[in-house]
């Protein structure tokens, strides 16, 4: 090139910077079609933020954009638009998944640091946030994005007559961002960077020593010919479109402005293939927390407060999760987007891992500190990704008898305050959906006995600037009844009499109120006796919150949609002529969904060593299924990878849990677990082997504390023999963890794992994880991780097709040990009355004490000869299984003469909880 050869006057130029431009938009459109036949659905979107009218420079960008073929969202602000409105659109343009890139075309003025902060660097294609400017500095251009401006540039340079590497390249001008960015590439180019200043008295001298010049920021500044040396190229750019007195656009004088556009559209479609590559399954970076444990051990809570959690966004980080899957609930715990379950849909699940247990003590068996101290081994020690996904503890325990549910000692969830008390609402939205429906209730009876059909109807359909309509849910109700009409005007006097009655029966509402306290003089109230409520009086009682059909259905579902249509089914009573009513029919069951939808997304925390927890929902065992939610289940599955483990729990013995975790929540997930891990103590086997009864509060016998083989291997032979066997009907291997206490001999401990192996379990270790943590779960760890590795053969129990009372029979006879059952009048026209219904073909879930394997809570070992009772016959139709009751079960708790409350208190100085445990 002869003379100066500026880039932006020249002819010869302007075709090179054409073939340039041609090639970067030939080889993004490559990409683009490379990247739309691995992922057709995605679609690369630019997102552009103007102000003011259009100009020539933004019209080159949408039409490049179009000749890549990305989506263009446009977004036209006032020419004097302020910054908070700036702000706004771009963290809209944030938070939107399908926007790839972000284009401020703005003046100036407009970029202040407040805008370019705000700006996700990952959608910043003109590489102008702080952070994408550092990454540059510093060399990592591996999750940035360098200036389009600043690549056309240095394209145009290394692509000069003479080759430029080592020499002189001189910066005019520029002092932000885009002198930076071509500075740092300049130099990393092998060439050498030089920086001046309009101002310069020196300038002329530097410019006839360069071996080119760029000119920044010139505007109508002109530099006489004869400063250039020939065959010095000369580049004039402008960062922001400017236009001179005679309205030609320097920018684009030579083609520099669509170079530009094409740098910028590739930046875009290497967004979006991140953006892919953030999708797809991470390996994990879990970070261990240390342990120290003391001897003696201190209590819980001083345990869980000596430990210091990470913050719950760096857990995620580590395990996987993106930052747009976080729900922050404070620092250490956050509920997980269902989203998760979407974007890593193709990953394989992990190792499925029951907690089960044998019938327990009053004083419980410690099957989460087991839970909680396996996955604390399995990750923090042998270095296998684990999950355990947990129970949320009801508040009636935690202020009654029992304590927390927190696990123990230093295997905990932390920290332990958060997870019993309050956690993050969920038992609270239950709580509020079940009343919302019985205050539905009691409010449509009255309206019904003191208004005629038309006033009712009036009411229900109200005239809205003189026109009826009916709601969605209302011709759902239509339909449900076959009356197929939407025009209110159309119905005939008989079908708006049948839509605006339910006709509920009060002796046949079986819907409760519930409390998340005990609270025994709840268990019968009677309701509607003030004035106002004109003598619909009426008899009915609370349950605990955890007994509510809705806190069934959480655990249950496995997306929103159908915990929608669960919280519809389910059936709150009867009318006089003996059809059902549900909460569909009572037009509220939207209203049930709206109130959940936060609590069917899962609680993430940590244990005491800083391994994953998912802790969601908490039905109990005996009066419900007793086990966490399908949804924390599936997450995790998916998030430990195809070699981790995910360690679920099943409340109570294995006759109850279990049995109800494989029959009634395997057929709802469609999961398979791969092993049952079996958790016994010294002091629960003595007891099944004739020891004296155990009471809570009280002190133990001293058969419980001094070594007694006997009693012992007579447990052994008995209970932990049943509870293998029922694990064994199912298929699935058993591994019995031995929870050590310290009052347990090493005889006691060898002869219950030797007994364990003779009937029939995969391994039997004992566990010291209370006293050491993760360390002292290693050998059950191990054997988890052995046994994992073998074929599980799953089956049901039961055909659901089988006729109820033969399904019932059949858990009492395989599972309990009972010769038959025994049914009730009451449970036999149930069972008919649920047949004709369409219910017939629903799983099973008893009803049954959880202190004996037969339903005679004095009754240990493995009792045979007995007949089970079936007392009554209930329906949970959203939760999906029909529940029979044996003998007498409360569904409310009642406090203690001396409750755990007594000891809970709050220091008002430091906020520090005492006396939980």
């Amino acid at each position: 090139m002869d003379g100066a050869g500026e880039f932006y006057g020249d002819v010869m130029c302007d075709t090179l910077t054409s073939l340039t431009s041609l090639e970067v938009v030939q080889s993004t459109k490559e990409a683009m079609v490379a990247l739309q036949r691995r992922n057709p659905s995605v679609q690369p979107s630019l997102a552009i933020i103007q102000a003011g009218e259009e100009d020539s420079l933004l019209e080159i960008n949408k039409k490049m954009a179009g000749k890549i073929g990305l989506n263009i969202t446009q977004i036209c602000l006032a020419k004097e638009c302020s910054e908070d409105e700036i702000v706004e659109e771009v963290l809209k343009l944030n938070e939107d998944p399908r926007v790839h890139g972000v284009y401020l075309h703005l003046p100036l003025a407009s970029l202040t640091s407040r805008v370019l902060d705000t700006l996700k660097p990952e959608k910043d294609i003109d590489g102008i946030s702080d952070l994408n400017m550092g990454r540059l500095v510093r060399g990592d251009l591996s999750k940035g994005f360098v200036s389009p401006i600043a690549s056309a540039v240095l394209n145009l340079l290394e692509k000069h007559d003479a080759p430029l590497e080592g020499k002189t390249v001189l910066l005019v001008g520029g002092e932000g961002t885009l002198g930076l960015a071509l500075q740092c590439l300049i130099e990393r180019s092998g060439m050498v960077a030089l920086k001046s200043n309009w101002s310069s008295d020196s300038l002329q001298r530097q410019v006839m020593e360069a071996d080119a010049v760029v000119l920044l920021g010139a505007g109508n500044i002109d530099v006489p010919s004869t400063w250039f040396r020939p065959g010095t190229a000369v580049i004039r750019c402008e960062p922001i479109l400017e236009t001179d007195a005679y309205g030609i656009e320097t920018s684009s004088k030579s083609g520099l402005g669509y170079l530009t556009a094409a740098y910028r559209t590739q930046n875009v479609v290497h967004s979006c293939s991140r953006w892919i590559q953030e999708q797809q399954y991470r390996p994990w970076r879990l970070r261990s927390l240390r342990l120290q444990p003391l001897t003696p051990v201190p209590s819980d809570i001083e345990i869980s407060r000596a430990q210091v959690p990470k913050p719950v966004d760096q857990l995620a980080a580590e395990i996987g999760l993106l930052p747009e899957e976080l729900e922050a609930y404070g620092r250490s715990k956050a509920k997980v987007r269902l989203s998760l379950l979407d974007r890593l849909q193709s990953q394989p699940d992990g190792k499925y891992v029951l907690v089960a247990g044998i019938t327990p003590t009053p004083l419980g068996e410690g099957k989460s500190t087991v839970t909680i101290g396996l996955v604390q081994a399995l990750s923090a020690h042998l270095k296998l990704n684990s999950f355990a996904c947990l129970r949320q503890p009801s508040q009636g325990p935690t202020f009654g008898v029992k304590g927390g549910a927190a696990g123990g000692g230093y295997a905990q969830v932390i920290p332990m305050e958060e997870f019993n008390l309050h956690l993050t609402g969920d038992i609270h939205a239950i709580t509020a959906a079940n009343n919302l429906v019985a205050a539905a209730i009691d409010a449509r009876m009255l309206h019904e006995a003191t208004q005629s059909d038309k006033a009712l109807f009036n009411r229900l359909v109200p005239s809205v600037n003189g026109e009826r309509r009916f709601s969605p849910i209302q011709i759902s109700r239509l339909h449900r009844l076959g009356i197929n009409k939407t025009d209110p005007a159309s119905l005939t006097p008989q079908e708006v009499s049948t839509f605006v009655r339910l006709d509920l029966d009060p002796s046949k509402i079986t819907w409760q109120r519930v409390v998340d306290t005990n609270d025994r003089f709840l268990r019968k109230i009677t309701v509607g006796q003030a004035s106002t409520e004109k003598g619909q009086i009426r008899e009915t009682g609370f349950d605990i919150a955890v007994a509510s059909e809705i806190m069934a259905i959480l655990a249950l579902a496995d997306s929103l949609e159908d915990m929608r249509n669960r919280l519809a089914r389910m059936v709150v009573g009867t009318s006089r002529s003996g059809q059902p009513v549900t909460t569909e029919d009572l037009g509220v069951s939207g209203a049930l969904a709206v109130l959940m939808k936060d609590a069917i997304k899962p609680t993430l925390m940590q244990t005491l060593e800083g391994t994953p927890v998912f802790v969601h929902a908490g039905p109990f065992a005996n009066i419900a299924h007793g086990n966490s939610s399908v949804l924390a289940d599936k997450l995790a599955l998916k998030l430990v990878g195809q070699d981790g483990f995910v360690v679920t729990e099943a409340g109570f013995g294995a006759d109850i849990g279990m049995e109800k975790f494989f029959n009634i929540k395997c057929r709802a997930s469609g999961l398979r677990p791969n092993v049952v891990v079996l958790v016994s103590t010294v002091r629960a086997l003595k007891m099944h082997g004739g020891g004296p009864s155990v009471s809570a509060g009280a002190p133990l016998p001293k058969e419980y504390i001094d070594e007694n083989l006997s009693l012992v291997a007579d447990g052994c032979r008995s209970n932990l023999r049943k509870q293998i066997q029922i694990a064994h009907l199912f298929g699935v291997p058993v591994v019995v963890a031995l929870n050590v206490f310290k009052t347990d001999t090493q005889a006691e401990i060898d002869l219950v794992c030797q007994i364990a192996k003779e009937c029939g379990a995969s391994d039997a270790v004992p566990c010291h994880h209370w006293a050491q943590g993760g360390r002292g779960s290693i050998e059950l760890a191990q054997a988890v991780n052995e046994a994992t590795s073998r074929p599980s053969n799953f089956q049901f129990l039961y055909n659901p097709e089988m006729p109820t009372a033969e399904k019932i029979r059949t858990i009492a006879q395989k599972v309990y040990g009972a010769d038959d059952i025994e049914l009730s009048a009451a449970a036999k026209a149930k069972i008919d009355y649920y047949n004709q219904q369409g219910y017939g073909s629903l799983p099973i879930c008893m009803a049954k004490t959880h202190l004996s394997l037969s339903h005679m809570p004095d009754k240990k070992g493995a009792p045979t000869g007995f007949v089970l009772p079936i007392r009554d016959v209930r329906a949970s139709v959203g939760g999906g299984f029909i529940y029979p009751l044996v003998g007498t079960m409360s569904t409310m708790p009642g406090l203690p003469t001396r409750p755990c409350f007594y000891d809970i208190d709050l220091d008002p100085v430091t906020e520090e909880i005492t006396g939980l445990f």
